[in-house]
């Protein structure tokens, strides 16, 4: 088990891009939260197995529509998460 922030920059907020990573976050076995943050960028925090987080962060950077919203990016290890359950956007 493994656990990630991951910080988005680039045309990531006013676009709908924290309700397309929920989305995006049904067909991965994670868990997590996705928020806004007063800079401008997004903060994700997921956990799950490697490969799972591994998969649904390149998904969002390399592969689905919502790469090119993403100027860039920045994976950090953090603690597992606790007590989270499911998926969902934070305000």
């Amino acid at each position: 088990m493994t656990a990630k922030r991951v910080i988005f920059s680039g045309r990531v907020q006013g676009v709908g891009f924290r309700y397309s990573v929920k989305q995006l976050a049904l067909g991965f076995e994670v868990v997590g939260w996705i928020k806004n943050l007063k800079d401008g960028t997004v903060e994700l925090q997921l956990m799950g197995e490697a490969d799972e987080v591994n998969d649904f962060i390149k998904e969002i950077t390399d592969e689905s529509d919502l790469a090119g919203l993403v100027k860039d990016h920045i994976i950090l290890d953090i603690d597992l998460l606790v007590n989270v359950q499911g998926f969902r956007t934070r305000h």
